[in-house]
């Protein structure tokens, strides 16, 4: 008999939903929690089971109906839908997906260092999936490298969490000014569709097929470079690069110069400020397959290369490097943290890794408002740092800047208002810092701690949490 307390959000194993048995929990959000569950009587699984956190919520419903209408390989297929019972007689609905065994995009990059032709197959089978969403009359309205999953086997892409998609024809469900969405990848006439003063009663912003290619070029941004270009939000200072005069965010090969001349081509087009530079996800799909056919030798080096131990010692070698250092702040602190990372995990890193063990961070909050839920933690970039070709890994040292450079991928970053989410961060150059109970010669920049105006600060980052859907072992009940 099951307990009078179940919680849809913390089902133990062997919960029965529908025709499924919970087995493990994989992920949750704002709305919903992800297990991976097993079929009964004959039923084939697993499947990865999303469940409501909310009765009745129609979010569910509208998230089945756009899912029945994709019939694509790299989307995954709907299985089942319907509604759990609880203990107490409330009803939650759930659905239920083709399980993928795999790691998240960002995750498959930074453990497989992708090459720029390997990208352009994944992004085309992404754009594949926008097409075909797109051609049902629906949106994704939340495309980043977290809700993508790349599978173990054969290295197939999927495009998942339809959760925040919409479609012709659909109720709308959230408060303006925005709809669901992750802020890093909110195109820039998403904004400038904000009209001040702002009123309650105005209608929310409409994305469309324009904003997810948007998104899916802020994620091929992220994917190439590790790093996002200036945010579209117009209170941030860089952010005149996304106004219709502007000239939209250097080309990813200006940062990575790894990274192949068709593939940067196309990831800044889908970054075009006006929408209709960006072509459709299907005019992309073609573009990036006949990039992945025609580039040359070029496209097949790896995109990143992982930071080596040198038989130096690792202080001395940062030290040294300071005093040759030259180049952008950014540089300098990527190289000079993937000492530090390097040292902290040994060359046997890529050995080791295993999907469960990602460092990938999550959403800072429950709110639908937040950071990149995908933005991976300083383990992740530390170790995938670009490199010109045949460039040797160097370090650098950030102990003697006054003024820490931008914000690692991932790091906390301040509100609109210039304010942190906790009264112990302070914000310092377009990140969220904590002062650190340490004496300045402890400060140690291996650790990605910097001086800053005669005390010592670390990094902050969100608390992490597994993607959705996201698979590990298969275990039986």
């Amino acid at each position: 008999m099951q307990p009078v307390h179940l919680n849809p959000a913390s089902l133990p194993r062997g919960t029965r939903v529908g025709p499924w048995y919970v087995m493990e929990p994989r992920g949750w959000g704002t709305y919903g929690a992800v297990y991976r569950a097993l079929g009964m009587d004959g039923v084939p699984g697993p499947v990865a089971l999303k469940l409501a956190l909310h009765p009745a919520d129609a979010r569910f419903a509208r998230e089945v109906e756009l899912l029945s209408r994709i019939h694509h390989p790299c989307v995954p297929r709907l299985v089942d839908h319907g509604s759990w019972l609880s203990p107490v007689g409330i009803p939650y609905p759930f659905l239920s997906m083709e399980w993928v065994e795999g790691v998240s995009l960002y995750e498959w990059a930074r453990v497989r260092r992708p090459s720029s032709r390997q990208v352009l197959h994944a992004l085309s089978c992404l754009a594949r999936a926008l097409a075909a969403t797109h051609s049902a009359g629906g949106v994704h309205r939340d495309v980043k490298g977290d809700n993508v999953l790349v599978r173990a086997a054969d290295g197939h892409v999927f495009l998942t969490d339809f959760g925040s998609g919409h479609f012709l024809g659909a109720a709308t469900l959230t408060s303006p000014p925005f709809p669901p969405g992750t802020p890093p990848y909110r195109s820039p006439e998403a904004w400038r569709s904000v009209k001040l003063p702002f009123h309650a009663s105005t209608p929310p912003y409409a994305p469309g097929p324009a904003d997810d290619v948007f998104a899916l070029g802020m994620t091929a941004y992220r994917l190439v470079t590790d790093d996002y270009p200036p945010t579209t939000a117009p209170m941030d200072e860089e952010s005149h690069i996304w106004s219709l005069e502007g000239t939209g965010p250097r080309p990813p090969r200006a940062l990575n110069v790894r990274c192949c001349a068709e593939l940067s081509a196309l990831v800044s087009r889908m970054l075009s400020v006006r929408p209709e530079a960006r072509g459709s996800a299907r005019e992309l799909a073609e573009a990036l397959e006949q990039a992945a056919r025609t580039a040359g030798p070029e496209a097949d080096v790896p995109l990143f290369v992982p930071v080596e131990l040198q038989s130096v010692d690792a202080r001395a070698a940062s030290k040294h490097a300071v005093r040759r250092a030259s180049g952008s702040p950014r540089r300098s602190w990527l190289i000079a943290a993937s000492l530090g990372g390097a040292v902290a995990l040994g060359t046997g890193w890529m050995l080791s890794a295993r999907p469960g063990d990602e460092a990938e961070q999550a959403q800072a909050s429950a709110d639908e408002e937040t950071e990149d839920g995908g933005t991976v933690a300083v383990g992740d970039a530390v170790l995938t740092a670009p490199l010109p070709p045949g460039r040797a890994p160097s370090a650098s040292s950030t102990i003697s800047v006054d003024l820490p450079p931008r914000p690692l991928p991932g790091q906390t970053r301040p509100d609109a208002a210039g304010r942190c989410p906790s009264k112990t961060q302070i914000p310092i150059n377009g990140g969220c810092w904590v002062e650190l109970n340490v004496s300045l010669k402890d400060c140690d920049p291996s650790l990605n701690y910097v001086v800053h105006k005669g005390a010592c600060y670390g990094p902050t980052f969100p608390p992490a949490r597994p993607p959705t859907s996201r698979p590990a072992g298969d275990d039986t009940p």
